[in-house]
């Protein structure tokens, strides 16, 4: 089987040279990588190029369009029978794609995903925003969880499919504000099966700090409505958890203002939570200083996904504003 790698780059020759850095080190080696660089004004192509006595590695400049059409134009130009999407600030294990190759071998599935985790190398910002986004406790667990609700919807970060699914999708219709989800329906919706690969795992970097992770999760709150305009039976009560989340934390907040009873009543809520969220990360990350960054994480992310979703829900679904 031979695997086609499309990472779309913008703006972080940092970054892809970490990424394929770690692509050397693969166990299995029949694979090509194509950076398609969206219109960079701090372009990798000497990066690149650098690897080339490593790696079967091709480069393409094109005008910024967003990541969605990024990966577009490198599955028109891919050679492999399986398409591999990464987003840059990912590192890959030596072993990915002999996973990968080994599941889809015994277990073929048209489409997949994989989980995502902290490397060791990671700051404790990045580490505790890792565990916000993977706990159980926030809206993070059920990206990479096999036990997770109804089918599997591979996200972009780390996602494969196969070139019949490319054929037939056309691959992404939107470029960004869900985009990966939306492909992820409509490959489940024409009949291709999809799976998570626990194997399948990469570290993802995610933010480096903690108003850039804000940023980042408020788009995916926006996100997730723009996702119901196209398909609006997938708007699930799961999803509207951190938007219930900042309303009960706006309540308990008002509530400590005006001395009602309502407001201990939040508070014990709260304390609970961020007990649970403290020694949960403590005995994941085996670090008490990440622990309590993880508070700060889950909180962030709950809000900022919160705050996106009752924004976009207001103006698209209420107002029906485009």
């Amino acid at each position: 089987m031979f695997f086609s790698i499309i990472i779309p780059l913008y703006n972080r020759p940092d970054e892809i040279n970490e990424l394929l850095h770690t692509l050397t080190l693969q166990a299995y080696r029949n694979f090509e990588v194509l950076i398609i660089e969206d219109g960079s004004v701090r372009d990798a192509k000497e990066i690149v190029e650098s690897y080339r006595d490593r790696l079967n590695v091709r480069y393409y400049f094109k005008p910024n369009e967003g990541q969605g059409f990024s990966r577009n134009y490198g599955f028109a130009r891919a050679k492999g029978d399986y398409f591999i999407v990464f987003d840059s600030d990912c590192l890959i294990p030596p072993g990915y794609l002999q996973n990968v190759y080994s599941f889809l071998t015994s277990s073929y599935v048209d489409a997949f995903g994989g989980p995502d985790g902290a490397h060791a190398s990671f700051t404790p910002v990045q580490k505790a925003i890792s565990y916000s986004m993977t706990s159980p406790f926030t809206t993070g667990g059920i990206r990479g969880n096999k036990k997770h609700l109804g089918p599997y919807h591979p996200r972009s970060f780390n996602m494969g499919l196969s070139r019949q699914v490319w054929e037939k999708t056309g691959g992404f219709i939107l470029t960004r504000l869900g985009e990966d989800i939306e492909l992820s329906i409509r490959i489940q919706s024409l009949g291709f099966k999809t799976a998570l690969i626990p194997g399948a795992l990469v570290y993802h970097k995610r933010r480096t700090s903690f108003l850039q992770f804000y940023k980042q999760i408020h788009f995916f709150g926006r996100a997730r409505i723009n996702i119901y305009r196209f398909f609006p039976s997938q708007l699930k009560p799961v999803h509207a958890f951190p938007a219930a989340f900042t309303l009960f934390l706006f309540v308990t907040i008002v509530a400590n203002i005006f001395g009602s009873f309502m407001g201990i009543l939040g508070d014990a809520v709260l304390v609970l939570f961020i007990l649970l969220i403290f020694f949960h990360s403590w005995m994941v990350n085996k670090s008490a200083k990440v622990a309590f960054l993880s508070i700060f994480a889950a909180f962030i992310q709950l809000v900022a996904y919160g705050l996106g979703f009752i924004q976009d829900f207001v103006k698209r679904v209420i107002f029906k504003h485009a």
